[in-house]
């Protein structure tokens, strides 16, 4: 099909021009061509009627840019949107942060009771309907009071309706049938001229013998290779050689830092560090106590077994190197020198964390884990150090 670019636009079942033949030959002239000759615009014929071209395009521009407008419109809209969302959320996270909860206030606090005035004629023997007329409506939340003696009346009114029962510990022949691979490791006795628990342990591998190949915490914590490759390098000379065996010095922590989270148990461990006889264990929570040790760790690692008492000792061969080449040392054996090096642990979740308990012991009907943590821990270091960290649980 042909087209008349220069004169008119149509269309011919025979791809003739009706009026203008010439328009394909190369010597054709608008000027001379009946229907070109003075025309500047170019019809289009449709269906036999003729439209200008122009004006259709005039028509469908108008109609775009109305509908880009729409949409211009809709995304203003949405940015406004988008943008009062975010104003609002920052708004929210600010009070949360700074702790101005007073100033809002989506959910009542449990503990908002309201201030108790400090009036001396309030006596412990006094009833709770008698507080009554001492009670004074405050937006004060109670945590906050330092109305000490009303806090202190409620707290005895509060404890004189619960009884109390002293907790009995566990006999140590119950504590060796819950954990008999750990008393068999652990001695009862341990060398007398150290401040640490330790003892000497017959060790029955050959030189090629890994002791770490099978160390839990070795296999599961990949930033933790690089120390066990460097005492596998130095374990062999580290050994005691004694009657054609070998026994190498095994140690436990002689204190313990335990305390609640974010309660400054790592800024303690940082500067417990700089003392030079002060020693800590190759990771600064082991967790061995209250997790590790009955194999339970967090679930983005997996579950894994129990991690046994010998790999919870081998943090702490660092220090015991150290130990050993002092009560080896010539002065040592001379003058019965006292080894001054003591090691610590730094498990903040050694005090609160007994949540495996209901996993492997028998439910109790007395309310409390048969078997706590500081059971174990005082039947082999019934002189253990414990530092404990606390802080205000408000601010905390």
């Amino acid at each position: 099909m042909r087209y008349c670019i220069n004169c008119c636009i149509h269309l011919l079942p025979n791809d003739l021009h009706r009026q203008c033949f010439r328009c394909c030959e190369p010597n054709h002239n608008n000027q001379k061509c009946p229907v070109c000759k003075g025309e500047n615009n170019i019809p289009l014929y449709t269906d036999s009627k003729q439209m200008k071209l122009l004006a259709v395009l005039e028509v469908r521009t108008d109609h775009s840019e109305s509908w880009n407008g729409f949409f211009c419109l809709r995304k203003g809209k949405l940015c406004s949107l988008i943008f009062g969302l975010i104003i609002m959320t920052l708004v929210m996270a600010s009070y949360i942060l700074t702790g101005a909860k007073h100033g809002l206030l989506l959910i009542p606090s449990p503990f908002h009771y309201g201030a108790f005035t400090s009036n001396p004629s309030l006596m412990d023997n006094e009833s709770l309907s008698d507080m009554k007329d001492h009670y004074q409506p405050s937006k004060m939340n109670i945590s906050y009071v330092k109305d000490y003696p009303s806090i202190k009346l409620i707290i005895d009114t509060i404890t004189s309706k619960i009884e109390f029962i002293t907790r009995q510990r566990p006999d140590l022949e119950e504590l060796r049938k819950q954990e008999p691979h750990m008393f068999s490791v652990i001695p009862n006795k341990f060398l007398p001229n150290s401040k640490n628990p330790c003892w000497y342990e017959e060790y029955r591998g050959n030189t090629t013998t890994d002791p770490y190949a099978t160390n839990s915490y070795a296999l599961y914590s990949k930033r933790f290779r690089t120390i066990f490759d460097y005492l596998r390098k130095v374990f062999w000379n580290h050994l005691y050689h004694y009657k054609d065996k070998h026994y190498r010095l095994r140690c436990l922590p002689h204190f313990y830092i335990i305390g609640q989270p974010k309660c400054g148990t790592t800024d303690l461990y940082d500067r417990l560090r700089l003392h030079p006889d002060v020693r800590f264990s190759a990771i600064k929570e082991p967790h061995w106590w209250t997790r590790k040790r009955f194999g339970i760790i967090r679930l983005r690692d997996g579950f894994h077994d129990r991690y046994p008492v010998e790999d919870y000792l081998d943090l702490f061969d660092l220090a015991a190197h150290q130990i050993q080449g002092v009560l080896q040392s010539e002065a040592a054996k001379e003058r019965g020198k006292m080894n001054n090096i003591i090691i610590g642990e730094a498990s903040a979740s050694t005090m609160w964390d007994n949540n495996a308990w209901i996993f492997f012991y028998d439910n109790s009907t007395e309310g409390e884990p048969p078997f706590l943590i500081q059971d174990f821990i005082h039947a082999f270091q019934p002189n253990a150090k414990l530092i404990i960290m606390l802080r205000d649980p408000v601010e905390r």
